[in-house]
C-alpha cells in the first residue's frame, strides 16, 4: 500500500486534472467495502486495499479543502490527507460495524493537521486551546455567516466569532489577518466537457450520522490521546500544563505563580517543560501503535 499507486497532484495548477481523475474511481456499496476490508485486514490483498483507498479519495478532497486557508500548498494539504486515509484502511475493523468513511475520517484530518501545524509555528497560531479552535475553525465559520470571500469581515461578525469560539475580537482579527487570501469553493473551473464549481466536484457537505460521529470520536480519541500522555507529568506538571493548555480561558503565569508560590519566570519554565514532555509522549504513542 504505497502512494505511488495513486493518482497524484504535482501542484495547484493540476488540481482541476487531479478532481476528475478521482471522480472516475466508483463508490463502494456497503457490503461490497465491507467484503474489501474483510479480505485486505483477513489475507492483506493489495488489490482489496487499493479498491478501498481509492474509492475515498474524493473523501481527502473534499477534507483537505477545508484546509486551503493556511498558505500551502494544496498538493501537499491532500498528499498528507491521503497518507492519513492509507493509515485507516491498515487499522479499520470492518466487523465493528461503521463504515470506512467515518473511521478514515478521524485519520485523514489528523494527518493533515500535524502537516499544518509542523508548517505554522506555534508563535503564529497561539498556544491555547482556543487559539488552536480558532485555527482551525475560522474559515469554517465565516463560511457558515456568509463572510466576505476576500477575508475581509464585518464587526458584528467579529463578534459573532468571538462569542462562539469563546476568544476576544482582537484575536479572531489577528488570526483572519493570518489566514486570508483563501479560495472560494465556488470559484468557477473549466474542463473539455463544462463548466463548473470546486463544490461540484466534492462528494455532499450535508452533515449526517455518520459524520456527526465521525466528529464525536475526533475529539473523543484526541482528548484521550492527551490523558493519555499527560500520566509522565508530575502532579505539578500536570496542574500547571492543564492550566494554561487545555482550558478555554487559561490561568495567567502571575495566578499560578502565587498559586505554586514560585517565580513567573519558574511557571513558564515547567509549562514549556510539560508541553514538550506531553509532545514527545504523544508521538511515542502513535508509534507504538499497530501498522
Amino acid at each position: 500500500m504505497t502512494k505511488s499507486n495513486l493518482p497524484t497532484l504535482s501542484s495547484n495548477s493540476g488540481l482541476d486534472r487531479y478532481l476528475q481523475e478521482i471522480r472516475k474511481y466508483p463508490m463502494l456499496q456497503p457490503d461490497e467495502e465491507f467484503m474489501l476490508a474483510k479480505r485486505y485486514r483477513e489475507h492483506q490483498d493489495p488489490e482489496a486495499a487499493q479498491k478501498l483507498i481509492t474509492s475515498h479519495l474524493r473523501l481527502v478532497a473534499k477534507i483537505a479543502m477545508g484546509y486551503r486557508g493556511y498558505g500551502l500548498p494544496i498538493s501537499e494539504v491532500i498528499s498528507e490527507g491521503n497518507v492519513g486515509l492509507m493509515h485507516a484502511v491498515k487499522r479499520f475493523e470492518p466487523d465493528k460495524g461503521f463504515r470506512l468513511a467515518t473511521y478514515a475520517m478521524w485519520w485523514i484530518k489528523a494527518s493533515i493537521q500535524e502537516y499544518v501545524l509542523r508548517s505554522w509555528s506555534l508563535v503564529k497560531i497561539g498556544t491555547t486551546a482556543a487559539q488552536k479552535r480558532l485555527f482551525f475553525n475560522l474559515r469554517k465559520i465565516k463560511s457558515q455567516i456568509a463572510a466576505l470571500d476576500d477575508g475581509a469581515i464585518h464587526p458584528e461578525q467579529i463578534k459573532q466569532i468571538a462569542n462562539q469560539l469563546n476568544v476576544s475580537e482582537d484575536e479572531v482579527i489577528s488570526m483572519n489577518a493570518r489566514l486570508s487570501g483563501d479560495a472560494s469553493l465556488n470559484a468557477p473551473m473549466k474542463n473539455d466537457e463544462e463548466s463548473s464549481e470546486w463544490q461540484d466536484w466534492l462528494i455532499d457537505e450535508t452533515p449526517d450520522q455518520e459524520t456527526a460521529l465521525g466528529d464525536s470520536e475526533e475529539y473523543e480519541q484526541r482528548m484521550q490521546m492527551v490523558e493519555d500522555a499527560m500520566k509522565v507529568l508530575n502532579e505539578r506538571e500536570r496542574k500547571i500544563f492543564a492550566a494554561r493548555r487545555l482550558r478555554d480561558k487559561p490561568l495567567t503565569l502571575d495566578q499560578l505563580a502565587k498559586e505554586f508560590n514560585v517565580s513567573r519566570e519558574r511557571i513558564r519554565q515547567i509549562e514549556v517543560r510539560a508541553f514538550e514532555k506531553v509532545q514527545d509522549e504523544v508521538k511515542a504513542n502513535m508509534q507504538k501503535q499497530p501498522a
